[in-house]
Parts: C-alpha cells; sequence; structure tokens
C-alpha cells in the first residue's frame, strides 16, 4: 500500500499493482480444486456403488445372518441363536469332510498348475515365428466362463466324448471319469488346470520379461549351464510374481464351485462335494441360512490362514 497526494493536499492511500488479483487468483485456484474434486468423486462412485452395494453388504448380512436361526421358507424373521451354529458347524463331519475334498482339490491343481505354467512361460517367452498366436491360443480358456468350459468337459468326459473315444481308439476302453468316486475329483481338477492355465501363464512371462538379461548373460560367462541359470537367476527373478500367483491360486480353488457343481453337483458319494457346494446345499437345499452363512466364514478363515501360511513358507524360500 502507498500513500498519494489529491488535489486538495491531502493523502490517499492506493494498493500496488496486482495485489487486489490475488485473492481473485487464490478464489479461482480454490474453485478448480473443488471441481476436480467433484470429477473424482464421479469418477470412483460406480466403483464404490458397486463394492458396497455387492460386497460388503452382503458380506455384512451373512455375518449377521450366521448367528442366527433362518429359513426363507418360514414366515418368522432371524432368530438370534448366538454361536449356535459355528459350534454345530465345526462339529459337523459333512463340514470337515468337504473341506479336507477342498485341500484335496487344491493340492490337486496347484502343482500342475505352476509348474505347466511356469514350462509354457519360458516357451513363449522366446523369439520364434508365431509366438503371438501361441499366447494368444493359450490365453483363450481363461476368458471363457467357468459354467461353460464346465459344460465342454462334461462333454469330453462323457461314455461318447473325444476322450472316451481317444482310449478306444487306442484299445483302452472307456472310462466312467465323473461317476467313479476315485476319477472324479481328478477329472474335475484335470479341467481346471486347463482352464487357468492362460492366466498363470501370462503373470509368469511378465513376470520373466522384468529380468535383466545381463544377468543370464553373466551366468552364461560363468559357466552356467541351463539348469544353474534356472535355479539361480530365474527363480529368484520370479519370486514375487509366483508368491502372487500361488496365494491368488489357492484363494480362487479354495471357492470353486461352478466346475464341480455342473460337471459333478458334489458327487459321485460325496467325494467332490468341496466346501462352496455344501454350503450352497445348505442354503438353498435344505434352507438353513444360518448354517451356511457359519461355514462360509468358517471357510473364509481357512483360506486366510493357509494362504498366509503359503506365502510365508514361500517367502522364507532362498
Amino acid at each position: 500500500m502507498t500513500l498519494t497526494s489529491t488535489a486538495a493536499g491531502e493523502l490517499a492511500t492506493s494498493s500496488p499493482a496486482g495485489a487486489g488479483a490475488r485473492p481473485a487468483k487464490a478464489r479461482t485456484r480454490r474453485s478448480g480444486s473443488r471441481r476436480l474434486a467433484r470429477a473424482g468423486f464421479l469418477f470412483v462412485l460406480p466403483a464404490v456403488i458397486y463394492i458396497v452395494g455387492f460386497q460388503l453388504v452382503p458380506v455384512v448380512y451373512g455375518l449377521v445372518l450366521s448367528f442366527t436361526d433362518y429359513s426363507p421358507l418360514a414366515r418368522s424373521g432371524p432368530e438370534f441363536v448366538g454361536g449356535a451354529n459355528f459350534a454345530k458347524v465345526l462339529g459337523d463331519p459333512r463340514f470337515l469332510h468337504s473341506l479336507l475334498v477342498t485341500g484335496q482339490y487344491v493340492l490337486l491343481v496347484l502343482p500342475p498348475l505352476l509348474i505347466l505354467a511356469l514350462l509354457l512361460a519360458m516357451m513363449v517367452n522366446k523369439p520364434f515365428r508365431g509366438v503371438g498366436f501361441f499366447r494368444s491360443a493359450l490365453y483363450v480358456p481363461h476368458i471363457v466362463s467357468l459354467t461353460a468350459v464346465s459344460m465342454i468337459w462334461l462333454w469330453l468326459y462323457s461314455d461318447n466324448g473325444a476322450i472316451n473315444g481317444l482310449l478306444e481308439g487306442v484299445g483302452l476302453g472307456s472310462q466312467a471319469w465323473l461317476l467313479d468316486p476315485d476319477s472324479a475329483l481328478p477329472a474335475v481338477a484335470a479341467m481346471r488346470v486347463w482352464k487357468a492355465l492362460g492366466s498363470n501363464m501370462v503373470l509368469l512371462l511378465a513376470g520373466l520379461q522384468t529380468i535383466p538379461a545381463e544377468l543370464y548373460e553373466a551366468a552364461r560367462m560363468d559357466g552356467a549351464g541351463a539348469w544353474a541359470r534356472f535355479r539361480y537367476v530365474t527363480l529368484p527373478g520370479l519370486k514375487p510374481i509366483l508368491m502372487y500367483v500361488v496365494a491368488t491360486d489357492i484363494i480362487f480353488l479354495a471357492q470353486s464351485f461352478a466346475e464341480v457343481f455342473v460337471l459333478t453337483k458334489g458327487g459321485p458319494l460325496e467325494s467332490t462335494t468341496v466346501a462352496n457346494v455344501l454350503i450352497y446345499n445348505e442354503a438353498f437345499q435344505y434352507n438353513s441360512m444360518g448354517s451356511a452363512s457359519a461355514m462360509a466364514f468358517v471357510l473364509f478363515a481357512f483360506i486366510a490362514a493357509f494362504s498366509l501360511v503359503a506365502v510365508r513358507n514361500f517367502a522364507r524360500r532362498p
């Protein structure tokens, strides 16, 4: 602010040039920030509505139901029973059997899935003619819905399916793949390995492409063979992505439902009754929503525990 003399000889004050524009610029910046904040909120609003409406609310509602005795067919509403459903579920031999079958299913799928996906990723990581086609062809099963893939494999395993046709062609005779308790679960596991191979291969391929080529060159100069380069360069370089793949595979496999329900509906003789199939039967066949919700949360606890143990053990390996 400066003092100036007027024509009458009086002193008057005036602001320096641009001083009055500063508050206007500040208001403009605040207005722009608010518009950006509103735009950002509108962008994330659909995701927030989806997460809250279709994931968070059902989980909370299921947790509430797990402490009640409730049947959708009953005229009365849910009746609070405390922890009785959890005590009943933990002592239920059917649920314990379903957890055992779920664990067997994970063990049948996970090792061959990781090994085959790693071999395929290493194969398509090399430049050769048509590598793009092979990558796409191997990934296609992943984008097909699990139910559609299960219907295809239901035909492949049928008496007149392609698999039995090949076996009869070489004189081995047809097999009742999905009707024999000894072969039903491995048959479902084979389908799941084929279905999940592409997604695992893409993740491992991305991991392979992050390993610097200089490390392989240095290993070659030190006289390391193919196995030594794989053991001391490839595996350590893939460790972070392998941990992610193992954790997500355990979570997804332990939640398996569609392929088992389409192929076997949990049979024969409950040899393929994984936990989610039992939960479905408890909820929608026996209309016991409280017990089904308690089973779901116990299954969640088992999945979280096994995933944590698997990742920690994997992380400790050199």
